[in-house]
């Protein structure tokens, strides 16, 4: 029912009740003023119902914006949430490379120091096998450090100490790794033959690289037997 259908019902039946309590009193004006009335309240029923209708459709509208923002909203926290999760993936992915390629570094210095250790020891062992005849210098006592060192007090007279000689320069190839046999002139070298108590050519001392004795004896006609004093 439209708006003017029902202000022509509300008039009528005002003016129909208004009729029916004071038939005696009615006239012209006050059924004119009853309709103004009637008319001015249509009126501002319409009015009112306009706003109502318009309230509603902007508070419609508020919520829809309200929607979209929250819509939007959501949007950019998941592009963000999806920008860090990349990001956190791609920081871990060079974590992981950081950590291969330093696994990979450490890996060949291992190898690398493990290699100059085989070295070293190889340059120890060429050392050690270098056996050596030679004639007395206190330098020499620090082949005693990676090796053994003994004196030969020798005397050119001495029958014995001549047949040592010979044998030991006869096997020059074959001395023991590492050992140094270092000749002393028997006669002419006094004070080692006071620091280590010889009395006796044909003596050998085995000292350490200080000079300090190990042990002595005397005797012993091949290098076989020397080496065999050895300790």
């Amino acid at each position: 029912m439209g708006v003017y259908s029902r202000l022509y019902i509300n008039v009528k039946s005002t003016i129909l009740v208004f009729i029916k309590v004071n038939k005696h009193f009615m006239n012209k004006f006050i059924i004119a003023g009853l309709v103004g009335v009637v008319v001015l309240g249509g009126g501002y029923s319409i009015v009112s119902s306009s706003k109502e209708a318009e309230m509603a459709k902007k508070q419609m509208m508020e919520e829809e914006k309200m929607l979209m923002e929250k819509a939007e909203m959501e949007k950019v926290e998941m592009e963000k949430k999806a920008m860090d999760d990349k990001a956190v993936m791609d920081k871990e992915a060079t974590m992981k490379d950081e950590k291969k390629m330093m696994s990979g570094e450490d890996e060949a210095m291992m190898k690398k120091d493990e290699m100059m250790k085989d070295e070293a020891i190889e340059g120890d062992s060429v050392m050690m096998n270098k056996g050596s005849y030679e004639v007395y210098s206190a330098s020499k006592l620090v082949m005693a450090e990676k090796g053994d060192v003994v004196l030969f007090f020798k005397a050119s007279w001495c029958p014995s100490c001549r047949t040592l000689d010979a044998d030991i320069k006869a096997n020059l190839g074959s001395i023991k790794d590492g050992l140094t046999i270092l000749e002393v002139n028997y006669d002419t070298e006094t004070a080692l033959k006071q620091k280590y108590g010889v009395t006796s050519q044909h003596t050998l001392v085995q000292v350490d690289m200080d000079g300090n004795l190990i042990s002595k004896w005397s005797g012993g006609g091949t290098l076989a037997a020397l080496e065999a004093k050895v300790q």
